[in-house]
């Protein structure tokens, strides 16, 4: 019975895996980012939501300055933009289907359900995605992209380490490695 357990909580350790978040790249596969050591960050255009533009600027100096790039706007290795795109959470169908085992004495069975849901929280709830580029100056080319998401339901300090966390783990893979 305890093996049963084991494989149930596996199954479900690997589906709650396979629904977060990972942040995607893409870079020039034949750029040297090694010879890459100061930059500079690009001014964004307008935004509808200009705190969370300042907390990513901010994250992102902060994160470069962390590997050792330094900030240098009279010379700068490369460029860096970033865009925010800010759009509603989209509902979900309040209707589940599940397929469980059970044991009871000396019998077992599978059985398959339906419920349907009826949605409880806010209607605000979003979903904010940060693209990050780097641009070769002197050829005004990209070079790197990264980009990740993250939902949130309401601003202040949660919605800042929200916005913290997705910028690092977007430049956690900047530069690539080869």
């Amino acid at each position: 019975m305890g093996y049963r357990h084991f494989l149930n909580l596996l199954l479900a350790v690997a589906l709650l895996s396979a629904c977060s978040s990972k942040p995607k790249n893409d870079y020039d596969l034949n750029y040297d980012f090694s010879t890459l050591h100061n930059f500079t960050q690009l001014t964004t255009s307008s935004t509808d939501d200009p705190l969370s533009a300042q907390r990513i600027q901010t994250e992102i100096n902060q994160q470069l300055a962390q590997k050792g790039f330094v900030e240098n706007t009279a010379s700068p290795d490369f460029n860096v933009a970033y865009a925010l795109l800010t759009q509603d959470k989209p509902k979900d169908s309040g209707l589940s289907i599940g397929l469980g085992t059970g044991t009871f004495g000396s019998s077992g069975g599978i059985g398959i359900g339906t419920s349907v849901g009826v949605p409880l929280g806010s209607d605000t709830a979003k979903i904010q995605t940060i693209q990050i580029d780097i641009i070769d100056p002197k050829t005004n080319k990209l070079i790197w992209r990264g980009s990740d998401k993250y939902d949130f339901d309401a601003g202040g300090n949660e919605k800042a380490q929200d916005t913290a966390k997705a910028v690092g783990r977007i430049l956690a893979q900047f530069p690539p490695k080869k």
